[in-house]
């Protein structure tokens, strides 16, 4: 997918990644497309995208002369993308799942969500780590654990995963824009439509636009989110109980909310070393690591602490109870009325900034396509971004009045395969590159003769994945995500 990029230009390549205008996954300035002349159709349309600067890369991997130069800019950078990613509606409904569907009292709630964030942050800041030390993308990675073959079956299930967080976003954005019109004239099915083709717009022209994107992003949120948490922390019960009939049911509920938050932040671990593949291989470990962590956790704690709040309101003011019979899109709606009409606008901001929350998924979809096969890897990125965006959106549609049910129930399952990846994949660098003393070779990306097998990988995956569908009981849910908290921290700042 590279015939028709010159990534590599000195120009290029001299100036530092906090720069605006080479940070991102660009041609050239002085680059132009070659004729077209005896060329595949797939190539014509390749040159096609690139002379109207729309990313074309695809999986090859960034040769360590296509890095560019690192500053303090490019590490601030990581913390910024992901602040700008995770701080939208989708995580404050999730919150709101503590008090409402859980019984929980507001200090639980919040100790449990923050850990679970926390716990399934580090094994996400591990993945990220390897996109300055490798070039690959994410799923190209896991090639060297799982295998060429069975490496597709985790490349599928992140599709599944990264369709269905986007298909929660896009309803959230539609109950808050439907909440938010006169009388709510607005229908849901059209707010799921506006963030969906928004989305679609950004990630189309590929990881230089989605770095410029999510590096401003996060103002409009932070202010929104501000303002809510505001006008409507006095109503918060932050006194209210955990209740349930038994302390089993309690204890249950309590566990069933620690790993619904520790799902959504593990499964960024599916796309995380996606959007660094431009560092350079010397960039510390250690300081994309961190930045993750910052900028994932922060966000987190803000997002699920509001959502929380505005949950443990629902049982005692009638206003919210029926705002949130409505849609919890409306709940947050809701907590602005304070503010009046100010408020409609900021719910309005809030809405709209779940498109930075979705262009990940979006993105890395697109990508991840392309590990499915040579024939498929022929097709360009944009084809199947606008693709997976046609799926979640029906998706969406058809689903929107089941939001609750969708959080709780698949998507929470769903998350178990990326733990189960990852304690391979933690094997693989430990066992075998580490202490076996193979190394990486990431030239080999695309070389299945030099790449593992797989079948070893393989069968512990789907025992893993059997025993996570069959006995999700408190050793799964705890034991697993606390040993990979312990390694994936460890791995970071020692290999």
């Amino acid at each position: 997918m590279a015939d028709v990029e010159k990534l590599g230009s000195p120009s290029v390549r001299s100036r530092p990644i906090g720069h605006p205008e080479t940070q991102f996954d660009s041609p050239a300035q002085d680059s132009t497309p070659p004729p077209l002349k005896g060329l595949t159709w797939y190539h014509k349309l390749e040159a096609y995208l690139v002379s109207h600067n729309l990313e074309s890369r695809g999986i090859r991997r960034v040769d360590p002369s296509e890095r560019h130069d690192t500053k303090n800019l490019g590490y601030l950078q990581v913390g910024l993308l992901w602040f700008s990613i995770n701080l939208a509606a989708n995580n404050i409904t999730l919150g709101m799942l503590g008090p409402v569907v859980f019984s929980l009292g507001f200090r639980d709630a919040a100790l449990l969500a923050v850990f679970g964030a926390i716990v399934g942050c580090i094994p996400v800041a591990y993945i990220a780590t390897f996109g300055p030390r490798s070039g690959n993308r994410t799923l190209v990675v896991a090639r060297y654990a799982m295998g060429w073959w069975p490496a597709k079956l985790i490349v599928l299930l992140n599709i599944i995963v990264s369709t269905g967080y986007s298909m929660i976003d896009a309803v959230v954005a539609g109950q808050i824009l439907s909440a938010v019109s006169p009388a709510n004239s607005l229908s849901i099915i059209v707010g799921i439509v506006i963030v969906s083709v928004l989305t679609w717009l950004i990630t189309i022209f590929g990881y230089r636009i989605v770095h410029y994107y999510e590096r401003y992003a996060w103002l409009p949120q932070i202010v929104a989110v501000s303002v809510l948490a505001g006008v409507s922390a006095r109503h918060f019960d932050i006194s209210s109980p955990t209740t349930g009939d038994t302390a089993l049911t309690r204890t249950g509920n309590r566990l069933s909310f620690f790993s619904l938050n520790l799902s959504a932040a593990i499964t960024y671990g599916g796309a995380a070393a996606d959007y660094f593949v431009y560092y350079p291989e010397s960039t510390p470990k250690w300081k994309v690591f961190s930045a993750t962590m910052a900028g994932l956790t922060t966000s987190f704690t803000y997002a699920f602490i509001i959502g929380i709040g505005l949950g443990s309101g629902v049982a005692s003011i009638p206003a919210w109870s029926d705002a949130y019979n409505t849609s919890q899109g409306a709940l947050i709606v809701q907590g602005f009325a304070p503010v009046g009409g100010f408020g409609k606008f900021c719910s309005v901001l809030i809405a709209l900034g779940l498109v930075a929350n979705m262009i990940p998924p979006t993105y890395s979809s697109g990508v991840d396509f392309q590990i499915l096969g040579t024939a498929i890897a022929r097709v360009p990125r944009v084809v199947w971004n606008t693709v997976i965006v046609v799926i979640y959106t029906v998706c969406a549609i058809a689903g929107r009045n089941h939001l609750a049910e969708i959080f709780t129930n698949f998507l929470a399952l769903m998350g178990y395969f990326v733990a189960i990846w990852m304690a391979v994949q933690v094997e693989e660098h430990v066992l075998f590159r580490y202490l076996g003393g193979r190394g990486w070779n990431w030239e080999a990306w695309d070389d299945r003769s030099k790449l593992p097998v797989g079948v070893a990988a393989l069968v512990a995956f789907l025992v893993g994945w059997a025993g996570a569908v069959s006995f999700c009981c408190a050793v799964l849910r705890c034991a697993v995500p606390f040993l990979l908290l312990a390694s994936c921290f460890l791995l970071c700042f020692v290999l």
